[in-house]
């Protein structure tokens, strides 16, 4: 049974129970500053089961995709174990608990494949309960399963939690026993691999607190709401119903590890037992890079772009272990193009959205293998380097420094470091590199403690939520409206009966007009009249779902929760803002018909009379391709086309072609903006109701703000024409300066600038004339310090670094090759001085050093090696002590 028809099956059993279909959240964890990815199921339901929220739904059913980065230097290793996976899971919120759970699982796993279940021998099932749970042990044996067959097991087994205080229970957890080839018998307590969990059913009925551990915590109550959260392993089951090994073996990854097999001539062989066979070290690479294939287009499929932090640094990593890993298999050529496309295929019958977006998802991955071969290539050179030095000096090994320099500056992968270095006789000081690494991830990881806020403290909003429900927004259609004060909030999220002149205060309304900042998009500002006082509304945001807040500070009299008013905005605001925020739409769909739909929006800006739009693509987009996309944006308004909003289903959306964002989660009925038959984009922004009311738009510039992340600026309507205005009369003021059309200023500046580049070489061809004008003569006039040529001068003031350190060689050039030389030009400019000391190999084999005397000179400032070094940053009237500083130096030293 296919991968996807198992996934099919298992959401058709639980929508035909009652269970609402509830779509896989994106990877990443846009939701909860404590995750980088979606690790589970249940993530994306967390504010349900803390409380936070109110489910729409009783029961629900998803496939999560998730993925688990912890043990990332494991994968491969075992056979059980990736960083991308699925989950199946079924829900209940305080519905059904286990008298319901547990029959729908057995029906599903034991059900015949023609009915529509999965066909599992329901002789060779076995169940595990926590230790005291008599009661879903009696609920098993209703369903028909032996006591023989059902284990009881401790904490660390069967009882689960989130790591924090809150909602836990026990669990009852599935297993198969497949079969006396795969151990021995008597069970999971005694084979966890023949006797594989492929299901966990967890029971929420109780609060606990003081957690330390997965075994110690305090249970602290019984939870008057019961929920159902349950996880399904797909690809554990997978690999059950297609009766193979393990999850390397199963239909969306055999393909990709075969393919890889093939190119690199390797032979994979599957190995039984929970652990792959470590004397096979190319099955383990081999299963890294069938691993870390899917997981990258998994990840890049749902807008995470290659990056140096946070999940683009995760998903970077992941392709460079791939990308290493055929090449430690022998592979030299590009890997991922041959390797992508097959694992697309694998993943596409679950995810079609992989094989319509697969140019984008390409185009991220191919570029970021060419910069990493490139890495790999400089970083040989350098490790090549670091190899040589080490040997001329006799050591034995590369310090943990160099080997650490090399991995977190230059990308270079200590395994590679440690092969190369083997070649050439070396060992590497791991435990140096180790504990290097330690360093900074124990920095990195204080560094997010910082900054994580966990679930914040959101009890003020939550209740003033559940007592009046969802706040109406009615501004799409009107701005302003009679309404009630619900609830008036002060500092610290308290609930205030009333508040005085000057006092900030925050007020929830029964409805507003007033716009919350979202989707990129500025908050409406404005007025709310209550009772005899008046609020300056300065922000409006959406702490939960539902519930809009206005930020304000009474301006007049006194405000009282509970009074009528009625709320204002700002109108001029919020046109200049919907202007806008429809340019955006217009500008998005222009990229992508200029540049191609990886084109895709990655956030932005909506204010008055201004836009940023942030896209995806892997280039600086060309000038002339600027000017054609703000060219026809312009064409469009003309058009004066409608510019119309309406609800569907997020099905009806998807065929319509109409477009959404990465990142973002949508409901099961979305708003959908329309610019005419030119745009379509999903949104719940405020609008124009024409294209032509934008007047005119302007692109200022385009740069890039990170890895495969490109920005644009613009300005709309009447600040679109006033900067025009502004760039007419400068152009004119440079014609008439130039005396030339202003059609041609554009030519004469360039010109202008060529002329003076032009000059600027000529003079620093002269200054460097005049500073080696006098070598010769400084040479033949070198001192004598017991038997040491000297010379120590001072380079005319403003010289180039460049042109003083080719001075000081220019000197040292001169003084015959036989006779030790040091040379020593000292520099001011900008109030500061600098240093460069120059030795002949003659004085280096004496035991003088260049760097050592330029870190004698500046008190262990400088750098270099023993035949040229430099440094500086002192005061500039230390010139003439530095210059002494070094010939006493040579003196002593010879």
């Amino acid at each position: 049974m296919k991968t996807a028809e198992i996934k099919r099956r298992y959401l058709a059993h639980f929508e035909a129970n009652g269970h609402t279909v509830v779509p896989s959240a994106p990877l990443p964890a846009i939701d909860d500053p404590n995750l980088l990815f979606i690790n589970a199921g249940m993530v994306q339901f967390v504010p349900f089961f803390l409380g936070q929220r109110t489910a729409p739904y009783e029961r629900a059913v998803s496939v999560q995709k998730c993925i688990r980065t912890p043990d990332i230097d494991e994968v491969g290793k075992t056979s059980r174990h990736g960083t991308f996976f699925q989950m199946n899971g079924n829900f209940s919120f305080g519905d059904y608990f286990k008298a319901g759970a547990i029959p729908l699982a057995w029906e599903l796993s034991t059900k015949p494949v023609e009915q529509g279940g999965f066909g599992l021998d329901p002789e060779r099932i076995w169940a595990t309960v926590y230790l005291d749970d008599d009661e879903a042990i009696d609920i098993w044996r209703q369903t028909g399963l032996p006591a023989e067959r059902i284990v009881r097991r401790g904490k660390k087994d069967n009882f689960w939690s989130m790591g924090i205080p809150g909602p836990a229970g026990p669990c009852s957890e599935l297993y198969y026993d497949r079969g006396p080839a795969y151990g021995q018998e008597g069970g999971p307590e005694v084979d966890e691999d023949r006797y594989l969990e492929y299901w966990n059913l967890v029971f929420m009925q109780y609060e606990i607190a003081d957690v330390k551990s997965k075994e110690e915590f305090r249970i602290v109550g019984d939870l008057p709401k019961q929920n159902i959260d349950t996880g399904m392993g797909l690809e554990r089951i997978a690999s059950i119903l297609q009766g193979v090994d393990n999850l390397y073996e199963i239909d969306e990854v055999r393909p990709i590890l075969a393919r890889a097999a093939e190119l690199t001539g390797k032979t994979y062989g599957a190995h039984s037992g929970h652990a792959a066979n470590q004397s096979h070290p190319d099955d383990v690479r081999l299963r890294v890079i069938a691993d870390h294939v899917r997981t990258a287009l998994m990840l890049i499929g749902d807008g995470v772009t290659p990056s140096n932090e946070g999940r683009g640094y995760v998903l970077r990593r992941i392709m460079r272990r791939a990308i290493r890993s055929m090449r430690l298999l022998g592979w030299q050529a590009p890997a991922l193009p041959e390797l992508l496309p097959v694992a697309r295929d694998c993943m596409a019958p679950s995810y079609p959205e992989l094989d319509k977006e697969f140019e984008r998802i390409s185009t991220y991955a191919y570029a970021e293998e060419d910069a990493f071969l490139s890495t790999l290539r400089a970083g040989t050179t350098i490790l090549d380097t670091a190899i040589t030095d080490t040997k001329s000096k006799g050591g034995k090994a590369l310090s943990g420094d160099q080997a650490f320099q090399l991995h977190d500056t230059y990308g270079f992968p200590i395994d590679l470091t440690l092969e190369i270095a083997q070649e050439q006789g070396l060992s590497v000081d791991q435990e140096g590199f180790r504990r290097l690494m330690a360093d900074q991830r124990a920095r990195a990881k204080a560094d997010a403690a910082a900054r994580k806020t966990g679930h914040a403290d959101l009890s003020a909003y939550r209740s003033v939520l559940d007592q009046g429900g969802p706040v109406e927004f009615t501004g799409y259609a009107e701005v302003s409206r009679e309404s009630r004060v619900r609830a008036l909030l002060g500092s610290g999220g308290a609930s205030v009966p009333a508040a005085g002149e000057g006092d900030y205060v925050e007020l929830v309304l029964d409805s507003t007009p007033f716009y919350a900042e979202g989707g990129g998009q500025q908050a409406d500002t404005g007025l709310i009249n209550v009772g005899g006082g008046q609020v300056e509304v300065v922000d409006v945001q959406q702490p939960l779902p539902g519930l809009i807040v206005h930020k304000a500070r009474v301006v007049r009299g006194e405000v009282r929760a509970g009074e009528a008013g009625f709320a204002e905005i700002d109108v001029t605001r919020r046109k200049a803002i919907s202007r806008s925020h429809t340019a955006t739409h217009l500008i998005h769909q222009t990229m992508r018909a200029f540049l191609g739909e990886s084109a895709t929006q990655a956030g932005s800006l909506n204010a008055p009379g201004r836009l940023r739009f942030d896209f995806n693509t892997p280039g600086a987009v060309p000038h002339s391709v600027l000017h054609d996309v703000e060219q026809q944006v312009n064409e469009v308004l003309l058009r004066d086309l409608e510019v119309h909003a309406f609800i569907t289903s997020q099905e009806e959306a998807r065929r319509l072609g109409a477009m959404a964002l990465f990142g973002e989660k949508y409901g099961d009925e979305v708003r959908v903006v329309e610019v005419g038959d030119y745009a379509r984009e999903l949104c719940g922004g405020t609008h124009v109701a024409r294209s032509g009311q934008l007047g005119l738009v302007k692109i200022l510039n385009e740069s890039s703000i990170g890895s495969g992340v490109r920005r644009v600026e613009a300005l709309v309507g009447i600040d679109a024409f006033g900067f025009l205005a502004k760039e007419h009369l400068l152009v004119s003021r440079l014609a008439e300066l130039f005396r030339v059309p202003a059609d041609q200023v554009g030519d004469r500046v360039e010109q202008t600038v060529t002329a003076l580049r032009d000059a600027e070489k000529e003079l620093e061809k002269m200054r460097a004339q005049m500073v080696l004008g006098g070598a010769g003569a400084l040479a033949a006039q070198a001192r004598d310090l017991r038997g040491v040529a000297f010379v120590g001068t001072e380079a005319p003031e403003g010289a180039a670094t460049n042109d003083v350190r080719t001075l000081a060689q220019e000197i040292r050039g001169k003084i015959d090759a036989g006779r030790p030389a040091v040379v020593a030009v000292a520099a001011r400019a900008n109030g500061k001085a600098s240093l460069i000391v120059a030795i002949n190999a003659t004085a280096k084999n004496r035991g003088l050093s260049a760097a050592d005397l330029v870190k004698g000179a500046l008190s262990g400032r400088g750098g270099g090696n023993a035949d040229l070094a430099q440094g500086g940053g002192v005061p500039a009237d230390q010139v003439p002590a530095l210059l002494a500083a070094v010939e006493k130096a040579v003196g002593d030293a010879a």
